[in-house]
């Protein structure tokens, strides 16, 4: 995503948004999907950030 921070995106709604549901699954971007890129914090609070937002799904 070109940043130095860590981002999580859903693609289905943001990066692939208007696109459709055949044109979605020809991309191989399924609903359930999240885009994770690390940018250059701290590895540890990365793991604890992942963490709790694990916890409440």
């Amino acid at each position: 995503m070109a940043d130095a921070k860590s981002l999580v995106v859903h693609p289905a709604t943001t990066t692939h948004g208007q696109l459709s549901e055949k044109d979605l699954e020809a991309a191989g971007v399924t609903p359930n999907q999240i885009r994770l890129s690390i940018g250059l914090e701290n590895v540890e609070d990365l793991i604890e950030d992942l963490r709790l937002a694990l916890e409440k799904i």
